[in-house]
């Protein structure tokens, strides 16, 4: 039996066959998803990922969300949550923005040809010309389908271009999880298991221009990569350092290359986090909110000399790329996203609620002993939480931490999410520091929900005993019970 019939429609309507399904019956996916809504956490545990579905469960987050709209989530109560993780920062524009799903919609009504290879996409030379128009000292762009696809591609052509091996990157960098780019990564729960990883990878201290002076010395080095904010622990780059960066690789004959994955497209306040640093970069990467959410991809900007290295010949035209890269779907969305960042003024946006936030989370730093330090730009905010002075936090804080290092960073995003309906998570494992990453569309009605939130979660984790104590003492318990189990 056939899976599809083919009618044959009028050629003053359409030049080719119209497919419908057999039976006439179309895909009901708004069925099959009330049908099993419920069996949500079972058929992720059973067929994906059963960790992750305990993790949910074991810390309350198995609410099932339903719906997303712009900077908000809504769980199958209805209940309204404002998300400040954005999907790792994928969601810049917000969820389901309109304009984004008008030019979905619109590449697939168009009917359009979509992945040739042997012709070329002019909605990815329409992305490419935008997207080199934020950094015009550079000339070309390679389209991949994600961050660490970007960032492998700049290994490739790092080392293709300059004839070495060598690449230098930060501690506690996250670069991606495929090899390459596992290898450039600065935290080892990421790591450890799976290597041997690629040779010649060197890791220098963040913000230190003595040791990557020392690691470039020996002209060896292809490329230096570095976030200009480190997404895992929300360090931001010395005012000098970057320049310091490019001045060196200049010198020694090494690729400067700027991870932009997470910073760039208006997460903190400029197109690119390295405006702030007046720098411009042989190679700058970026992906996640240049996807809108719906659709996968990542580029590369690079300088002309760079990419003629690799593509030096007809015979070398397709020396590295991905099936799925430039796929009509991915480059209309980049395309909207952009036009959504520029129409909605949303790098001024971060900017200026960014600026608000920091500025409450630094009275929070003078009010409470807990607070540590608070850094970041403008959307891209990092709170950090370390050892208190007085004796009963201390005896409390030592307990969660003899159990598990960062474990406190729990006692402020389960309550804001149980109580004040904020989505929120710490920046990285065994760290203390509480990571904002909203949407870049959010309003100052939100910001007055996240500081009230905060405001009042910070200052119950002072009370000994409390609540959030008591909590925190049930969870380290769990805790050594799962580990003795093992």
């Amino acid at each position: 039996m056939k899976n599809m019939l083919v009618q044959e429609v009028p050629v003053e309507d359409r030049t080719f066959p119209e497919r419908v399904s057999e039976g006439g019956q179309s895909f009901d996916l708004s069925g099959l998803l009330a049908a099993r809504e419920a069996d949500r956490y079972n058929l992720y545990g059973r067929h994906l990922n059963d960790m992750m579905v305990r993790v949910l469960q074991t810390i309350g987050y198995d609410v099932g969300f339903r719906a997303g709209h712009g900077q908000y989530l809504f769980d199958r109560k209805g209940d309204r949550y404002l998300d400040l993780l954005s999907g790792w920062g994928v969601f810049g524009i917000g969820r389901n923005h309109p304009v984004l799903r008008d030019a979905l919609k619109s590449v697939l009504a168009a009917d359009l040809p979509n992945l040739v290879q042997m012709d070329v996409s002019v909605l990815a030379g329409l992305l490419a010309e935008r997207l080199l128009s934020f950094a015009p000292y550079l000339d070309k762009v390679f389209f991949a389908n994600s961050g660490t696809e970007a960032v492998e591609a700049a290994i490739k052509f790092a080392r293709g271009a300059t004839g070495r091996a060598g690449i230098v990157y930060c501690d506690h960098a996250f670069h991606g999880l495929s090899y390459g780019s596992l290898s450039l990564n600065g935290d080892n729960t990421f790591r450890d298991g799976f290597g041997p990883l690629l040779p010649g990878c060197v890791k220098v201290p963040f913000n230190d221009l003595a040791a990557l002076e020392q690691a470039l010395s020996r002209r060896e080095v292809a490329a230096f990569i570095v976030e200009p904010i480190q997404g895992k622990t929300v360090e931001v780059a010395d005012d000098l350092y970057l320049r310091g960066a490019q001045a060196l690789c200049r010198k020694y004959g090494t690729l400067f290359i700027a991870d932009e994955i997470q910073t760039g497209l208006g997460r903190t306040g400029k197109f690119f986090a390295i405006e702030h640093y007046g720098v411009e970069p042989d190679m700058v990467l970026v992906a996640k909110t240049l996807s809108g959410g719906h659709v996968p991809v990542g580029a590369v900007l690079m300088r002309k000399p760079i990419f003629e290295k690799i593509f030096s010949r007809m015979d070398r035209a397709v020396v590295h790329g991905s099936t799925f890269a430039k796929n009509d779907l991915a480059m209309a969305a980049g395309l909207a996203t952009l036009q959504v960042i520029e129409s909605e003024r949303l790098v001024q946006n971060a900017a200026r609620l960014g600026a608000r936030l920091m500025a409450s989370f630094q009275s929070f730093a003078e009010r409470y002993e807990l607070v540590k330090s608070v850094r970041g730009k403008g959307l891209m905010i990092g709170i950090e939480f370390g050892p208190p002075r007085s004796l009963k936090l201390k005896a409390a804080w030592s307990l969660l931490e003899t159990v598990k290092a960062g474990l406190f960073c729990q006692l402020i995003t389960i309550p804001l999410f149980k109580d004040h309906k904020i989505l929120v998570q710490v920046a990285g494992n065994d760290n203390h520091v509480v990571k904002l990453l909203p949407a870049l569309v959010i309003d100052d009605a939100d910001c007055d929900w996240i500081e009230r939130a905060f405001d009042k979660v910070i200052a119950d984790s002072h009370q000994v005993p409390g609540a959030v104590w008591s909590f925190g003492k049930s969870m380290a318990e769990n805790l050594r019970k799962s580990a003795s189990a093992r």
